[in-house]
């Protein structure tokens, strides 16, 4: 790492010298494109217009013209951007975002803890977190718990949009990327006013990519990270009155690509005599990819809106209503989960053709070279290995012995809001306002035989098909969420301002089964472990509901220490609601797992809501005349009951839960620093060190200690942006950034060893070995310290750019994700991006 920070600060340095001053500005500085006041930046982060340096929080703001010079996209570009926050999406499929801030992560399968918030409208599915929102002008972060102003899932934080909004004049704008691996993207749009009272943007979105990876199986086919997306915006600003505006916008999209774009390393260091392999380091993992089955996610999305605002002399009025549908599946090859079942031929005609199928591939194939200590033999056998003659499987093998799966998300929801909020131009300000949100949500996850005749995209295919279902989760979830809330804001001097904010919200949540009472055609037993059998008969899995209620209130102080410096603190209540994991989670755990070989991990079918209690103070400001702008905060937040995703592998095929850690503190501090020595050139910095104790975890007792799961324990942004005229029409225009992410454990286990599956079935194998053989030790499992460097040089004209970029400049190898299977003794592991050099072009007028 610290030759690659020498070498990055190196080439900073060298564009400096050669182009003389020009790069970066702070996520937080100026910018002449934004909305300003006496050159202050304006945001929203708090539901009303006021100056940065006036919100009483760490909040990191991308102004148009940042967007426009750091290439910002989507989230996980300006994220990788931002002190204290990390983000994992793409690894299982598109919609698959996980984002922290500050120590508090968004479960899988779980709600999100960061409320995005686009044009004032909030939305409600985690699913959008990553995509294309239309023509970005601004992006604000905030962290720390803003259930006060947002409601559920914002525990985290919030990430606030602003795009386009039309104007008095037509304009409009093109950008095209190419770059290698076929990748290419195009974005344009056109801003023109309809009438004297309204005014209409329209944008499209385009890009495709083959991926940095090959499936070595598959004729080296581009099936690994491979995407294509399409996304088209429209937005009609009308004005219906002197005091009324009305904002309607829609929203399509469609994406398709490969998905689960995972490798397996295993932590059995008792194995690791037969080969190292069985025990690795998941940072020194030679990713290859030999899926038999070409994996493939869609998702498409739409979704509208209509906004109003009215204005009275001292009131205004905002209501808006949102309805979003989002519908995703992907297929995939499965894991090894299923191993055993396939390799048993049982009763059933669908387990002996698996069976065979199973018996037929493995033969064809052996010697087959995989990632080790993954083999291929001359026999399959229902055990992870065997020296002399068998086989070992590790996840999406080129054999069928793995199975097939295919999942679906479906979501459709509508919600709406109605404020009303005094007109700011008091030293008493509020607003109060009623939310109500009503989700359809649909699940399931598939696993079936591969009998060699590929994926059949539905959820139950029946015994005698080309890909019988061996197991089954199907749910239908549905949920209601009202919310009464309300803020003041107060001036109690002229330095000294009190902000007090509550919200109180009800979610009512219910499940129902959609699994039908069939059984397994490989085991004969029911489709789903939660069934249980009454008289022969397998027995549907009843409904479920709760409700999940809380008040979240926050408190901010602000002091003006001098006109340019200003002290603040906070402090406020995150809310997460609980919600249902498949019937009969609990009962599976304990018997695979804690009866069998002697864990004591406690699963519940209903996991409980989460609550965190979070504080924060710091002093922000210029210095100089405006040459130096800082940020320095200090926080502390308590979390009970995090919301955490387990994995869970076994001879009952696979499950996905939310588990519940009962305490988690988590406690840091944040440096923003922009310095501009001389006009056109900025340097800037920021850093993030953040500690986090597992206090208490009934789930896994043996934890308590441990560091909050998918937390860095720092992260550092180094940059500088230069931007200097060479000719009365040209600007010379560069930026580096530069990225260092600490060490993270992605699991509650970490330094710790715990037994396996295979601690319960060696005793009583041919092998006969003691149960402590199969023991896993994860203390191999954290992600190391990486650091990536991107670069832009390029030339502005006045209404031009041509940039070339180069993203990962040193092609640093690291993770995106780690997904440790606790009990099965290894990680699902996914890289990160490569090394990738392209160009940009862009035009507007």
């Amino acid at each position: 790492m610290n030759i690659r920070l020498v070498l990055a600060s190196g080439a900073a340095l060298g564009a400096i010298a050669m182009s003389s001053p020009a790069l970066a500005q702070d996520v937080a500085s100026a910018d002449p494109v934004a909305e300003e006041e006496e050159g202050a930046i304006i945001v929203t982060a708090r539901r009303q217009s006021e100056t940065l340096a006036d919100v009483p929080a760490a909040v990191t703001v991308f102004t148009a013209e940042a967007l426009a010079k750091t290439g910002v996209q989507r989230a996980d570009d300006f994220i990788q951007l931002t002190p204290g926050v990390t983000i994992v999406t793409g690894t299982a499929e598109a919609g698959d975002t996980q984002i922290n801030i500050r120590g508090i992560n968004g479960a899988r399968d779980a709600e999100s803890s960061v409320a995005l918030v686009v044009d004032g409208i909030l939305k409600t599915n985690t699913a959008q977190l990553n995509q294309n929102q239309g023509t970005l002008r601004q992006v604000e972060i905030l962290k720390g718990p803003q259930g006060a102003l947002y409601g559920r899932n914002a525990a985290a934080g919030a990430i606030v949009l602003q795009t386009l909004k039309p104007g008095d004049s037509l304009e409009g704008g093109v950008l095209v990327r190419a770059a290698q691996d076929n990748t290419y993207l195009g974005n344009a749009y056109i801003s023109t006013p309809i009438g004297e009272t309204a005014g209409l943007v329209l944008s499209a979105n385009y890009s495709t990519t083959d991926g940095f990876f090959r499936n070595r199986f598959l004729n080296n086919s581009k099936t690994i990270d491979d995407q294509e997306v399409f996304g088209l915006d429209a937005r009609l600003v009308m004005e219906v009155g002197p005091n009324t505006e009305i904002d309607v916008k829609a929203r399509y999209a469609d994406l398709k690509g490969a998905s689960i774009n995972f490798n397996a390393a295993f932590h059995l260091p008792n194995f690791a005599a037969v080969d190292p392999a069985f025990f690795e380091d998941v940072n020194e993992h030679p990713f290859g990819f030999y899926s038999n089955i070409r994996p493939t996610n869609d998702q498409t999305t739409f979704e509208a809106s209509a906004k109003v605002e009215h204005e009275w002399d001292a009131i205004s009025l905002t209501a808006w209503l949102l309805y979003s549908d989002v519908d995703q599946s992907l297929t995939a090859d499965g894991t090894s989960a299923d191993f055993a079942r396939f390799t048993f031929p049982g009763a059933t005609p669908a387990s002996v053709a698996a069976a065979n199928a199973c018996a037929a591939s493995t033969t064809a194939l052996a010697g087959f070279p995989l990632n080790a200590p993954t083999f291929i033999g001359t026999s399959p056998i229902p055990f992870i290995f065997n020296p002399a003659t068998g086989s070992t499987f590790g996840p999406y093998s080129p054999t069928t012995c793995d199975g097939t799966q295919f999942q679906i998300r479906q979501q459709e929801d509508i919600s709406g809001e109605i404020r009303l909020a005094s007109n700011g131009d008091g030293p008493v300000n509020w607003q109060l306002g009623a939310y109500y949100l009503h989700i359809n949500r649909e699940v399931g996850v598939s696993l079936g035989a591969d009998l060699g005749q590929g994926v059949l995209r539905q959820l139950y295919n029946a015994p005698g098909t080309s890909n019988p279902t061996t197991q089954l989760y199907h749910d239908a979830f549905t949920t209601d969420v009202y919310a009464l809330f309300g803020a003041v804001d107060a001036d109690l001097s002229d330095r000294f301002n009190i902000s007090v904010a509550g919200r109180y919200d009800i979610e009512d949540r219910n499940v129902a089964s959609l699994v039908p009472a069939v059984r397994d055609p490989i085991t004969g037993g029911p489709i789903n472990p939660g069934q249980t059998v009454v008289a022969g008969n397998v027995q549907p899995i009843a409904p479920q509901s709760a409700s999940f209620k809380q008040f979240q209130p926050k408190i901010s102080l602000r002091y003006e220490l001098t006109p340019d410096v200003n002290l603040y603190g906070n402090w406020g209540i995150g809310f997460k609601s609980g919600g249902f994991n498949n019937q009969g989670s609990a009962a599976i755990v304990d018997q695979a797992f804690n009866q069998f070989i002697g864990t004591n991990v406690d699963i519940d079918d209903q996991y409980r809501k989460e609550v965190s209690s979070a504080f924060e103070a710091g002093i922000k400001g210029t210095l100089g005349d405006g040459l130096v702008t800082f940020d320095l905060a200090g926080y502390y937040t308590n979390i009970e009951d995090m919301q955490f995703f387990e994995f869970f592998v076994g001879g009952f095929g696979l499950l996905r839960v939310v588990s519940n850690i009962d305490e988690v503190e988590v406690y840091g501090a944040e440096l923003n620093l922009s310095v501009e020595p001389v006009k056109g050139w900025t340097l800037f910095g920021s850093a993030n060190v953040t500690e986090s104790e597992i206090i208490e975890n009934a789930s896994r007792p043996v934890t308590v200690g441990n560091k909050s799961p998918y937390t860095a324990d720092y992260t550092i942004n180094l940059g500088t942006q230069i931007d200097l005229p060479v000719s009365d029409s040209v600007n010379f225009v560069t930026r580096a950034d530069y990225r260092i992410t600490g060490p993270t454990w992605f699991h509650t286990l970490q330094d710790d060893t715990n037994p396996t599956l295979f601690s319960g079935l060696l005793p009583g194998s041919a092998l006969a070995l003691p149960a402590v053989v199969g023991d896993a030790d994860y203390s191999v499992s954290q992600r190391d310290t990486f650091a990536v460097m991107d670069l832009r040089v390029g030339l502005e004209g006045d209404n031009w750019s041509l940039t070339a970029y180069a993203e990962n400049l040193f092609n640093e190898k690291y993770l995106n994700e780690v997904i440790t299977a606790v009990e099965f003794g290894g990680s699902f592991i996914s890289p990160g991006g490569r090394q990738r050099f392209g160009v940009e072009l862009g035009y507007k007028f």
